[in-house]
Parts: structure tokens; C-alpha cells; sequence
């Protein structure tokens, strides 16, 4: 039996779970589960899908206990760890030309500057990963416990090109461990972060055909294009997209969209909103992205959200009566979008006034124009600027993950106290949007 290396302290018991029924507390310590030792969130969650546990406990005390568990297929046992992940999380080696850490300024939250290369991590958070920084019995492990689906930055398959863009000369090997991974039914949705002047153009063509190759494992491919700050100083050059090189990219994939359709039913790769807003081209229709497997992506946010937003927009009453003036903070890139659903959404309510504020991302300059890299300074400079009416609406999209905190540490109960009204914030989601506006 392999020895555990971490203890698993248990954090929280969730009232009326399965844990509480038979006496598991705050502080005991997990050792095994049906006698596997677990090193890791994936094997916990692994052997916790049976339908009878014996589970190894550790007391306070230093009493050992065997807990039997009946439960149904894929239970929780209603239990959280001290460390999430079980065991500390695989640091990135690369040094990707494009990386968005390495463009951050100096003195922000020490976690920003943390870069993860972890196959949990992209099967519980839907973290992207590059597979270099894993050795083969970390792939085999992938496969044994049937981690999937796991969420791939390929960039190309072009293997120098790739050590190049990486800055890992094992990098090389992608279609290898791709190969493997479908061979063995592992599903994949994989990202090409798109570089002019790298991996563009008739690299981009021969990634999507071998991507395409293994359509039967991979269930999308996301192009988002290469963000750059003005924090780039020693960095690899890099030009940004313009008006006319995203309407060639847009053309380019849109012809791989026309030949993989007939033969898989969808259309397999997916250009990220940015392209679309820069070439101030139209959206896809809200069919055409094979239900937005790559939201997180930035790919198909806008219809989502637009679709979302008319349907709960509908059934809101003719007779709808608000004397509220609100402010709705966006960035430079969705302000049109968000103007434009603000304008309907007055016209529906009586009396109610939608100021959009459109925020110049000046923290992090360049080409940064994404609502999601907003930070607080900005926001608030902004707002001081402008009246803010009774109440300001962000996205969640804006803050970390779980908490009301900008990417340069200030919350939103620090940025409500400095404008004086109340700051709420809404999920990406058109509904929920009318809902938070409406206090519905």
C-alpha cells in the first residue's frame, strides 16, 4: 500500500450530510477510502463514486476509526479539505512568449503570479493545462482515473514551433500524449492562444486539421487571440491583432467550420468573441456554438448572453415601473453590446435610467480590453467621475474566484464605501443581469 503524504485534514461537515450521520468532525483526518490511501481530490473523487465505503478516519484524539458508508451512485459525503486540492498544486516550468503572468506589474497579490500546470485543477476548475510539465506516469494516471474531460492548451502541433513558443524543449511531443489520451477515451476541449506572426495563418490550418484528426476525442477547439499588456519589457515581441487580420482569421476558421460540420455535426472549432468586436464583424447565430462548450473561453459569451437576456427581457411585464437611475460598468471591448441591451431594458421599464460606463483598462494598457481584466483603481476612477446613481452593477467576471476581490486586491465593499452606493455584482448571464438591475 503506498503511504499518504499529505494529511487530510477535513475543514467543514456539511449539516445533514452523510459525515455528520456517522460522526466525522472538523479536524479528523481522512487516511483511506475502501483501503486506498488518497493522495489527491482525484482520487477521493474516484473511489467516493461507490456505492458502499469503508472509510479510514484519524480522529482528534489519535483514535483510528472504520466508518461504513451505503450511499447512491456519485454521493457526496458532504466534506471540504483544509487544502482543496489534497497535496500541493504543479507549478508551470514554461515560459510561454504569450504568458499573461509574466506581463503583470510588480506588488499585485502573490497568487496572481502562481502559474498552474495541474490535470485536477483543469478536471475540477476547467483550467487549461500544456501537458509538458507532466511525467508519464502522470498521464497514465490521467487515464486510470479517468480524468475527463481535461482542458488542453495545445497553441500548435507543430512540435519545434511549439518548443519555440513554450520555451520547453518538451514540448514538442503534443500529438504524442494527444494520440494517447484518445486512444484511451479521454475527452479534450484544447485552446490555440493565437499569435501574429507564430501561429497563425498556415500554422493555424495544420493545428486545426490534426486537431480535427481526433474529433472523436476532442470535443472543441477555442482561438482566442493573444492578450498583451504594456508590462512586456525584455518579452518576446508580438504584434496584436488589427481590424483586418482578425477578418482574415475569422474567414480562415469559418472555412474549418464549413468542412468539419457535414461530417461531425458541429462545427468543432470556435473563434473567442474578441475577434469579432475587433473585425466589427456579426456573431455567429446561437446554434452554431454547438452549446458553448468554451464559455470560459470568451467563446459565445456574447449570444449566450444576449439570448438569455432577451428571453427573461419577454417575460417581464408591460407595466413595469422603476424611478431608479443605475450604473453599469463594462469595459472598452462589450460597451456597444451592453448599451444596446441597457437601451431595450429602459424602454421596458418606466422610469428607469441605464448609465453604461465604459472603462478604459488604463492599469493594464496595451491591448487589454476585456471586462474581465478590470481592476478596481480603474472602476473607481471612472465612477468618481461619473454619478453613479443609486446603485452599481459589475460582472463576477471582474473579481477572483469566490470572493469580491479585484485583480489588484481592492473588494467591492472598498470600492462601494468610496463612491457611496451600493455595488452589487451579477453572474454573465443576461437574466440574471435584468434581475440584479431590477432587485427581482
Amino acid at each position: 500500500m503506498k503511504e499518504v503524504k499529505n494529511n487530510n485534514v477535513i475543514s467543514t461537515v456539511e449539516t445533514g450530510s452523510i459525515a455528520e450521520e456517522v460522526g466525522i468532525e472538523v479536524g479528523d483526518i481522512l487516511l483511506s477510502i475502501n483501503g486506498q490511501p488518497i493522495e489527491d481530490i482525484i482520487e477521493y473523487k474516484f473511489y467516493l463514486a461507490d456505492e458502499y465505503l469503508e472509510i479510514e478516519i484519524e480522529k482528534q484524539n489519535g483514535e483510528q476509526w472504520i466508518v461504513e458508508v451505503d450511499k447512491e451512485f456519485d454521493e457526496d459525503l458532504g466534506i471540504d479539505f483544509e487544502n482543496p486540492i489534497l497535496s500541493h498544486m504543479k507549478s508551470c516550468k514554461n515560459k510561454c512568449i504569450f504568458c499573461f503572468v509574466d506581463q503583470l506589474p510588480n506588488n499585485m497579490r502573490q497568487s496572481l503570479y502562481f502559474k498552474d500546470d495541474d490535470s485536477r485543477l483543469s478536471f475540477l476548475h476547467g483550467n487549461y493545462i500544456t501537458l509538458t510539465n507532466m511525467k508519464e506516469e502522470d498521464i497514465n494516471k490521467i487515464i486510470q482515473y479517468r480524468i475527463s474531460p481535461i482542458n488542453i492548451s495545445v497553441h500548435t502541433t507543430n512540435g519545434e514551433l511549439r518548443k519555440k513558443m513554450l520555451n520547453n524543449r518538451f514540448a514538442g511531443n503534443i500529438m504524442d500524449t494527444l494520440n494517447k489520451l484518445a486512444e484511451n477515451q479521454i475527452q479534450m476541449n484544447c485552446q490555440i492562444v493565437l499569435c501574429p506572426g507564430f501561429n497563425d495563418e498556415e500554422e493555424l490550418d495544420k493545428t486545426i486539421k490534426d486537431l480535427g484528426n481526433l474529433s472523436d476525442a476532442i470535443d472543441s477547439v477555442a482561438v482566442v487571440p493573444v492578450g498583451l499588456t504594456r508590462y512586456r519589457e525584455d518579452l518576446t515581441e508580438i504584434k496584436p491583432f488589427t481590424k483586418e487580420t482578425a477578418k482574415e482569421t475569422i474567414q480562415q476558421v469559418h472555412k474549418w467550420q464549413n468542412f468539419f460540420y457535414p461530417k461531425l455535426e458541429r462545427n468543432f472549432v470556435h473563434l473567442s468573441d474578441e475577434f469579432y468586436i475587433l473585425a466589427e464583424e456579426p456573431f455567429p447565430n446561437y446554434e452554431s456554438y454547438d452549446g458553448f462548450p468554451q464559455l470560459e473561453n470568451g467563446v459565445g459569451m456574447i449570444q449566450d448572453f444576449q439570448y438569455s437576456f432577451n428571453e427573461a427581457l419577454e417575460r417581464l411585464p408591460n407595466t413595469l415601473v422603476m424611478e431608479k437611475s443605475i450604473t453599469v460598468v463594462t469595459s472598452t471591448l462589450a460597451y456597444d453590446f451592453m448599451k444596446g441591451l441597457c437601451n431595450e431594458l429602459e424602454k421596458k421599464v418606466k422610469g428607469l435610467k441605464i448609465n453604461v460606463l465604459s472603462v478604459e483598462n488604463k492599469f493594464f494598457g496595451g491591448g487589454v480590453s476585456v471586462s474581465g481584466l478590470l481592476t478596481g483603481v480603474d472602476i473607481l476612477k471612472k465612477l468618481i467621475d461619473n454619478s453613479p446613481g443609486d446603485k452599481v452593477i459589475i460582472g463576477d467576471n471582474m473579481l477572483k474566484s469566490e470572493e469580491a476581490v479585484f485583480l489588484d486586491d481592492m473588494t467591492v465593499d472598498e470600492l462601494a464605501e468610496k463612491i457611496g452606493v451600493p455595488v452589487n455584482i451579477s453572474s454573465i448571464d443576461g437574466e440574471v443581469f435584468i434581475n440584479t438591475i431590477l432587485d427581482m
